[in-house]
């Protein structure tokens, strides 16, 4: 049973684009699917943790705006933090779910009981992620990783139950 996802960010809870203003401020965008989906999952009592490796105040903000539990910025050796996370949550790498969209990402999705990599992620990425998604990374993705894994797992009743759907 998965209990934990894994959510690299850039390229996978974004584009992968980042812009900068003249005034050297960084932008990000974030899709709202995405978070609905997220905040569904910790709804459900399961965890979530974002594990990346460049360091964004957008992206704390968005942690904190999911009430992500977990959050990891500026992390070289992203299964190394993900294997600390799982001592500390009593779990096993069976009971993880990550999405990631480049080779940064390949130990990390190489541990996970499933693994996910957006439509666009790296063609690297194939021989180690179970599941390649329908749609790219910021578009998408993340929602679709959630829902594969309630389907897979049963979870559409509670889920839609959450928002009164059912």
């Amino acid at each position: 049973m998965i209990e934990l996802i894994l959510l690299d960010v850039d390229g996978t809870m974004t584009n992968g684009q980042i812009t900068y203003t003249n005034s050297e401020e960084e932008l990000k965008s974030f899709c709202v699917k995405d978070g609905l989906a997220i905040a569904s999952w910790l709804k459900l009592g399961k965890y979530a943790a974002i594990i990346t490796g460049r360091e964004s105040k957008i992206v704390a903000n968005r942690a904190k705006e999911l009430k992500i539990p977990f959050f990891y910025q500026n992390v070289k050796e992203k299964e190394k933090v993900a294997e600390e996370l799982l001592t500390k949550l009593n779990l096993t790498w069976e009971n993880v779910a990550a999405i990631g969209d480049d080779v940064n990402d390949f130990a990390m999705l190489k541990k996970a009981g499933i693994s996910y990599t957006p439509k666009d992620g790296s063609h690297f990425l194939d021989s180690v992620v179970t599941k390649r998604l329908s749609k790219k990374g910021g578009e998408g993705a993340v929602r679709e990783m959630i829902e594969d894994i309630l389907q897979t797992q049963g979870l559409i009743k509670e889920f839609l139950a959450l928002w009164n759907a059912n």
